[in-house]
C-alpha cells in the first residue's frame, strides 16, 4: 500500500481554500478539497500497514497549532501550495516513529504545506500569476492520519486507515 501521514484541516479551512480563484489553465491539475492535507511523512509503498499503526500508537507531540499562510506560493514550476507552518515538531515526532519503516525519511528541512494544483509533466506553465494570493488561517492539530493514496489518471484518491491522538 502506498501509505503516508497528514494533518487535515477543519471543515472552515477547506471552504476557505475552495474559495481560491481556480481558472483553467492547460497543463495544470487543480487539487480537490477531498485531497487537501499537510504531509508529515510519506512512507511509500508498505507491506505491514500494522508496523505502521503500532509506530503512530507511540507518537507524542505538543498540541501544535498550523498556521497557514500568508499567501498562495509555488514550488518552482511544478507546484501550487499554500504554506502551512507550526507543525515542525509533530512531523519530527511522526519521522522518529517510522524512521524504519518505508522508505527513507526526507533529509531536507520540513516544509509544510497545502498542495492547491500540480503541473503536468511535459507542461511549461508559468505558475507566477496564480501565485501571491493573501490567505490566512490556523488551527489545531492533536491527532494525524494514517493515509492510503491510490493513484488515478483523475488524481490521487486518499482513505484514512486510521487517526492517532497526539498530544501529550
Amino acid at each position: 500500500m502506498r501509505l503516508f501521514v497528514a494533518a487535515w484541516p477543519p471543515a472552515e479551512v477547506v471552504s476557505l481554500l475552495a474559495e481560491l480563484p481556480r481558472p483553467a489553465v492547460k497543463g495544470v491539475r487543480w487539487t480537490r478539497p477531498d485531497q487537501w492535507h499537510v504531509t508529515l511523512r510519506f512512507l511509500g509503498n508498505v507491506d505491514d500497514v500494522e508496523s505502521v499503526v503500532e509506530a503512530l500508537r507511540a507518537v507524542r507531540a505538543a498540541r501544535a497549532t498550523a498556521v497557514m499562510g500568508p499567501a498562495v506560493g509555488r514550488f518552482g514550476h511544478r507546484v501550487l501550495h499554500v504554506p502551512v507552518e507550526g507543525l515542525k515538531e509533530v512531523a519530527g515526532a511522526v519521522v522518529a516513529a517510522t524512521a524504519g519503516i518505508g522508505e527513507p525519511p526526507d533529509d531536507r528541512p520540513f516544509r509544510g504545506h497545502i498542495t492547491l494544483a500540480r503541473v503536468a509533466d511535459r507542461a511549461r506553465v508559468d505558475l507566477r500569476p496564480l501565485a501571491g494570493t493573501a490567505l490566512s488561517a490556523s488551527w489545531p492539530v492533536d491527532e494525524v492520519a494514517l493515509v492510503v493514496s491510490r493513484l488515478a489518471p483523475t488524481g490521487a484518491r486518499y482513505e484514512i486507515v486510521d487517526r492517532f491522538t497526539i498530544a501529550v
